[in-house]
């Protein structure tokens, strides 16, 4: 009998002591998300600017809201997926100029984050058809001061990882700056010449550049011009002696080919930056490619 006690008391004991480390390690586990600060990007761009200042940094956590592939965020839909990512997000870092439009239902539904926009102290803003183009990151300049942004947003909301912050922001910068001094350099001869541009996510890319854009129209969103719009373009380029057309390389070229056969104008397919790998090199590589293409008009 007494056996049968003892050995009752120990599998008691046993399981009081087997709930207690479960019960730690639950807690444990709770307190490590819970000690995670959260950062979310909204698309690919930002998260690349974001990845490069985070580097090294401590008890952080970097999300990526739309796909990587998912391009341009323009009539993006928030999905369950994303706004599961913002549940316990911190700080959503974003693009601005209103590229994000769901920004509203993010504060709405979770009005505790903190929104860091990239593009607040951007001034040399682009308007066409009276809307600010919000493809800012296209230009070196423009990057340089998200990146700015972001590191500062990051610092004041985490202090913890401020000097991390700030030594990655400097160096990222500086490699940013040595780029643009091979732009200034190796493309002094673009100023003044003139280009049709089918995308405008290059328009600020060409205004720093100094080629003169005569005609924007969007084709990412569209399987081609319409024979009117056509029409118009190959007159302007007639005009104009325009021999340059600027896409994106993953555009529909279509619209681009049959300009280019009418006018005898060169097609440059550039990239926007818009996807890429996960390397925080991604935006360094595809600007020095579009660097070696611009070098051709």
């Amino acid at each position: 009998m007494k056996k049968k006690i003892g050995i009752a008391i120990l599998v008691i004991v046993v399981m009081i002591v087997a709930i207690c480390v479960i019960g730690n390690r639950m807690g444990k586990s709770q307190n490590d998300d819970e000690g995670q600060f959260k950062i979310v990007t909204t698309f690919y761009p930002i998260w690349i600017m974001t990845s490069n200042i985070t580097q090294g940094a401590q008890n952080i956590e970097l999300v990526n809201m739309a796909d990587k592939n998912a391009g341009c965020l323009h009539d993006y839909t928030l999905s369950t997926t994303d706004m599961k990512k913002l549940e316990k997000a911190d700080v959503v870092v974003q693009n601005g100029l209103g590229l994000e439009n769901f920004m509203d239902k993010i504060l709405n539904t979770y009005s505790r984050i903190k929104i860091i926009d990239s593009s607040k102290n951007i001034t040399s803003k682009i308007e066409e058809n009276g809307e600010v183009n919000n493809h800012i990151w296209t230009s070196l300049s423009n990057y340089m001061m998200q990146v700015e942004e972001i590191a500062n947003g990051l610092s004041e909301a985490n202090p913890e990882n401020k000097e991390v912050y700030e030594k990655n922001k400097e160096n990222y910068i500086k490699e940013l700056k040595e780029l643009q001094g091979e732009y200034q350099t190796e493309l002094a001869n673009l100023k003044g010449k003139k280009a049709i541009c089918l995308n405008e996510a290059f328009s600020y890319l060409a205004k720093e550049v100094g080629l003169e854009i005569i005609s924007v129209e969007t084709n990412h969103e569209e399987s081609s011009l319409s024979a009117e719009k056509m029409k118009e373009l190959i007159e302007i380029m007639k005009k104009e002696n325009i021999k340059s057309i600027l896409v994106d390389k993953e555009d529909n070229l279509k619209s681009a080919q049959t300009l280019a056969n009418e006018t005898g104008a060169q097609i440059y397919e550039l990239q926007s930056g818009l996807t890429g790998n996960e390397e925080s090199s991604s935006y360094l590589k595809i600007m020095k490619e579009n660097l070696e293409i611009l070098k051709g008009i």
